[in-house]
């Protein structure tokens, strides 16, 4: 009777917990069963595994093979379980040695002639693996991915025939590395032409990490500009690029590892569900709000999309993760993302224009905005009118917008401050942080009182008019908050004016 103990990782949100392959064989008519809370694809491994073997010339075991997934609490998905499950076999039966697999950790899915293929969710398992101090052994199309852990040995196959090889000594499998990074020209603030308002409310936005939302006709730039706003955004850390990589290797829709650098913009079509924005299903995935962490999350002609879609935004914009429950788990993922949002202002589309073409009535403008919450409404900072460009200012020979090179450097100088500061953007500060470092002038504070009090303001709305004038300050390098920072961070909410002039 033989037993082997295999290393292997399953996939559990972002997470990549450790799971013991323990491979018995014992006496009795042949058969092969899988036990530990595995899912039809798990189960399905004995057929995979069988083929893989014989194809790879090794002795399938004519025993009864009884194979367990520890812990058996955790549900067990996908095909990362196949390479293990063959080597516990081949390892129980004496053909290769069981000191072998020690030291090791595998995943990889078999296909019938014993090639490996590559399974989602192989950075979270490198940096596990990386915890423990063991080598990780991921397929060929999951290498450049598991290499972009450090501190960890990954090595990759391209058979189960290879795995075996290096198990028995007779070759060794070469080290995976990281490809190198590219780094692609994204779209420059220089073909912006005109909309100083806006450019300007885009690099506030940048600057302190703030909310934003476009408010204008058809045509008139909006989804130009907020295409913009990643090559405003200073460089992600290594550590953010690894969280965002990490969502994007378990999202099931692939990680370039030779972009992983870049910081994510999604923009999901407004017909998109609830469940496609904060991620879900029976094995929970990630949704857009989580791929775009660390990002840009761009949601166009805003009033369009479905109210429960837009409300299920409110708490990951404050907290920035989400938390997907099941009836037997949940998963939590990391959604600290930068809203740009855009819609126009009636109907038609055409409220405010100077061409005056605009026929809806007030009713129908205030329940067309009305389709927004004032609580959703209330957690975005920059409320910003953008008009139709004169015709003018659209000719070829028409002067350039400022360069994105430019703005990013005034950008990373702000940045810089409010980390000096308080170690975090100033649209990442909690409320006592926010009144620590946004004090006002007594005169300032009275009119900052007033404002809110016309504009029928919550207390939320308060602090976020206090961060954005503490970013504004800080791009103009004042160490204090002054009263024309003050009054332009009360200009860029616009929305609210409009909504009290409605409700009036």
């Amino acid at each position: 009777m033989g037993l082997a103990l295999v290393h292997g990782r399953a996939r559990a949100g972002v997470s990549a917990p450790a799971v013991q392959v323990e491979v018995y064989l014992g006496g009795g008519l042949p058969s092969m069963s899988i036990v530990g809370l595995p899912e039809p694809a798990v189960r399905e491994a004995k057929d995979r595994v069988r083929a893989a073997i014989q194809c790879a010339q090794y002795e399938f075991p004519q025993r009864r093979i009884t194979v367990n997934l520890a812990p058996a609490d955790l549900p067990k998905h996908g095909g990362r379980f196949d390479l293990p499950i063959a080597l516990g076999i081949l390892a129980a039966s004496g053909q290769i040695p069981l000191d072998a697999l020690r030291d090791c950790e595998f995943i990889g899915e078999l296909g019938l002639t014993g090639e490996l293929r590559g399974v989602d969710g192989a950075l979270p398992a490198a940096l596990a693996a990386a915890r423990t101090g063991r080598r990780l052994v991921v397929p060929q199309a999951n290498a450049a991915e598991a290499a972009l852990a450090a501190d960890v040995d990954v090595r990759h196959a391209r058979t189960l025939l290879e795995v075996c090889a290096q198990l028995t000594g007779s070759r060794d499998l070469p080290q995976a590395t990281a490809p190198a990074t590219v780094r692609m020209p994204g779209p420059d603030m220089r073909d912006v032409r005109g909309q100083a308002h806006a450019r300007r409310a885009l690099e506030i936005a940048a600057a302190g990490g703030h909310h934003l939302l476009l408010v204008g006709p058809p045509g008139c730039g909006k989804t130009l500009l907020a295409s913009r706003l990643p090559g405003l955004l200073p460089e992600a850390s290594e550590a953010e690029a690894l969280e965002s990589a990490a969502i994007a290797s378990v999202s099931g829709r692939g990680l370039d590892p030779a972009r992983w650098r870049e910081r994510p913009f999604r923009a999901p079509h407004h017909t998109a569900s609830a469940a496609a924005l904060v991620g879900g299903g029976a094995e929970p995935r990630p949704g857009e709000i989580s791929l775009a962490h660390h990002g840009v999350l761009f949601l166009d002609e805003l009033p369009e999309w479905d109210r429960r879609a837009l409300e299920v935004l409110r708490e990951p914009l404050e907290s920035g993760s989400v938390t997907i429950s099941r009836a037997a788990r949940q998963s939590e993922f990391q959604a600290r993302f930068q809203l740009v949002a855009a819609m126009n202002p009636c109907p038609c589309g055409w409220a405010g224009d100077v061409s005056a073409r605009c026929r809806c009535s007030p009713d129908a403008i205030q329940r067309y905005r009305a389709r927004i919450s004032g609580p959703l409404l209330d957690r975005i900072d920059l409320h910003v009118d953008v008009p139709r460009l004169p015709p003018a200012q659209l000719r070829p020979d028409a002067p350039e917008g400022e360069p994105s090179a430019a703005i990013l450097a005034r950008v990373e100088a702000a940045r810089a401050i409010q980390q000096r500061r308080t170690g975090s953007t100033n649209a990442g500060l909690d409320q006592a942080a926010t009144l620590a470092v946004c004090r006002l002038r007594e005169a300032d504070q009275q009119l900052l009182e007033r404002a809110i009090e016309s504009l029928r303001l919550s207390a939320r709305s308060m602090h976020r008019i206090l961060r954005v004038a503490r970013t504004i300050a800080d791009l103009a390098g004042s160490t204090d908050i002054a009263t024309p920072h003050l009054t332009e961070a009360l200009g860029y909410r616009g929305l609210d004016r409009g909504r009290s002039a409605l409700a009036a």
